[in-house]
């Protein structure tokens, strides 16, 4: 069964202090207010956990809008961070009421506008796609380009289940920093994806990589890309499947077998969030319900498409040995296959690698720099 509303309340209680994942930008007394009416109502009302975020999002993005009216753009950049931070929760863990649907329109319009008053602001570009019937015909994407670097290389960064495109773009600062454009966008079933996830969810990057590579600004020559969480998933399998577009790929906690092993869905479903880890990731493939998941999650083995055999782009490997959602097995079996890749694993870190209780995480330096590396940055 998956852990209750108080026994997740007790374990995020610290990231809500430290504002980290999921509360990244949420303030603390809203958040803590909110979860303290929130937990002894979920069981018989969790759209109240939507719906309690929605109203403490809403003043902070009234003070925005004042705030930008006036002039004060630091105040209003703060404001629309608290905003998104909140309407964010709201839409948490994914877009599966219509409550959620709508935070999540609401968290896109604040972080924008939040990323409006940065020297180089976040830029909304639409990338054609071909899909099937009944897809979307755009990848959306948001583009930041550092000033003053001619057709700098990009990286196309995309994170989890649970994790979209606005809420990485702070968690890309390292890279922009080293002059690297960076291009978020969103995994299948995800956020603004055209299409759900699938066996063959993959193309929606043709799309992507083709859109670079018409842009005169950007160098499609020198192009990276990173997955984390669920996202590592997809990364591992473009590193294969589109290695001729690649300098280099990152997969941070993702899985490739092992992970969709009846077993390990038990596991991750008794440690995860109370919507369910199963439902959560179910819903990005259509089938929203753990029953399904379980029937449907073994077809996405690497190992059994035979991706993990065929030959691969520069691919670094990075997690914690005690991950409890990803086993670290998956990751050792993706090394024993195909092309030879790097690895960086952390005896005592747990999902994505060294754990936030003991320090800096230290995976964002290993990151960094090994793509700066792959991409020709000095």
């Amino acid at each position: 069964m998956p852990p209750s509303m108080a026994q997740t309340w007790t374990r995020w209680e610290k990231s809500a202090q430290r504002g980290t994942y999921p509360f990244d930008f949420a303030p603390y007394e809203d958040a803590k207010r909110v979860m303290d009416k929130v937990v002894p109502l979920f069981d018989a009302d969790r759209e109240a956990f939507t719906n309690e975020f929605l109203a403490a999002a809403e003043p902070h993005e009234k003070r925005a809008r004042e705030a930008e009216a006036r002039g004060d753009k630091q105040a209003a950049r703060k404001e629309y961070l608290s905003a998104y931070g909140l309407y964010r929760m709201a839409r948490f863990p994914c877009q599966s009421t219509q409550g959620k649907k709508a935070a999540y329109k609401k968290s896109q319009d604040c972080v924008l506008k939040a990323w409006s008053f940065d020297e180089v602001p976040a830029r909304r570009v639409e990338m054609p796609f071909k899909g099937r019937p009944g897809e979307g015909d755009k990848m959306i994407g948001y583009l930041r380009a550092p000033k003053g670097v001619a057709r700098p290389p990009v990286l196309v960064y995309w994170a989890g289940i649970d994790t979209f495109k606005e809420d990485c773009l702070h968690r890309t600062l390292p890279f922009f920093a080293r002059g690297i454009a960076c291009l978020m966008i969103d995994m299948p079933g995800t956020g603004d994806s055209p299409i759900l996830g699938s066996e063959d969810g993959e193309r929606q990057w043709d799309a992507v990589f083709d859109w670079i590579a018409a842009q005169p600004d950007l160098d499609s020559s020198r192009v990276g890309a990173y997955g984390g969480s669920f996202g590592g998933y997809w990364a591992t399998k473009v590193a294969h499947t589109h290695r001729d577009r690649l300098k280099g790929v990152i997969s941070q906690g993702g899985g490739a077998h092992l992970v969709f092993a009846r077993e390990q869905i038990e596991r991750a479903q008794n440690g995860g969030i109370p919507w369910g880890q199963s439902e959560t990731r179910g819903h990005a493939f259509g089938r929203p319900s753990h029953a399904q998941w379980l029937e449907y999650a073994p077809r996405l083995s690497l190992l059994d498409q035979g991706v993990l055999d065929k030959p691969c782009a520069p691919l670094l490997c990075i997690n914690g040995v005690k991950d409890p959602i990803t086993p670290i097995a998956d990751y050792y079996l993706v090394l024993e296959h195909g092309s030879p890749k790097e690895a960086r694993f952390f005896a005592n870190g747990g999902h994505m690698g060294t754990p936030l209780d003991h320090g800096p995480d230290e995976t964002i330096g290993i990151m960094t720099g090994w793509l700066a590396h792959k991409l020709g940055v000095r």
